[in-house]
């Protein structure tokens, strides 16, 4: 049985047992393409840039209502199995507000401006790399391959937690959130696992349209892209921050 990485795409994704009460699953006309997937989650980039930018010259302290927006949200999707493009588009809407102040607040700490416009661009280029890569048949999604990565975002997701509650707790996991060479080689590793659940978000929607998935489920598709392109966004963004603490 095939599974992704990502939470927001999983086997359940494509059964039809999900989505009793739909009256699209049966429309065999129109069905699934990586096509329009990806021109979903180009409307979704645009509504997380477009608000990103305008939250980042304007109202940078509206980053908590993001955050929380975006995680009712990304919550709201997860357990209902939403395909809904309003609910999605929602999402992308709440991120993008998120990742404006998120990025005004870390490039004010650092006093430096256009770490943003950089970690987006980067971004970008390992989105573009990979699904080259993935194309090209030069790597593939296996077994082996999703334990290692299994086991790499467990070990990411504790260490998180940890950190989370050092910060009410009064203590700090030390060297891997530093700008010396633990911490950017942390970095390095968490935004490599990154990478590499975007080919396993491509091997997985590829396989819904092998399986004549309907296209109602590109939108689904696109969220699960949505949400491993702003994680790594994030992860190169800190990246970039603890690199220009350094000089």
């Amino acid at each position: 049985m095939y599974r992704s990485r990502n939470p927001t795409l999983s086997d359940s994704t494509f059964d039809k047992s999900n989505y009793r009460e739909t009256t699209w699953w049966n429309d065999t006309s129109n069905l699934m393409t990586m096509e329009g997937t990806v021109e979903k989650t180009a409307i979704l980039l645009l509504i997380t840039t477009t608000l990103a930018i305008a939250t980042y010259a304007t109202m940078p302290e509206l980053f908590i209502i993001g955050f929380l927006g975006g995680l009712i949200t990304f919550l709201i999707i997860i357990f209902t199995k939403s395909t809904n493009p309003v609910a999605i588009c929602i999402y992308a809407f709440f991120q993008g507000i998120s990742l404006g102040g998120f990025t005004y607040f870390i490039e004010t700490a650092i006093d430096m401006q256009g770490l943003g416009i950089l970690a987006a661009a980067i971004t970008f280029v390992i989105l573009a790399a990979m699904l080259t890569i993935y194309r090209a048949g030069l790597i593939s999604w296996n077994r082996n391959l999703a334990i290692a990565v299994y086991s790499s975002i467990g070990a990411i997701l504790f260490i998180y937690v940890v950190s989370f509650i050092g910060i009410f707790l009064g203590f700090e996991i030390p060297l891997i959130h530093g700008n010396g060479s633990v911490g950017i080689v942390f970095s390095l590793f968490v935004i490599g696992i990154g990478a590499l659940c975007l080919v396993a978000d491509f091997d997985f929607i590829e396989k819904g349209v092998e399986r004549g998935a309907p296209k109602q489920l590109e939108w689904r598709a696109a969220f699960g892209l949505m949400v491993t392109l702003i994680w790594l966004y994030i992860e190169i963004l800190n990246l970039l921050a603890k690199l220009a603490s350094r000089r």
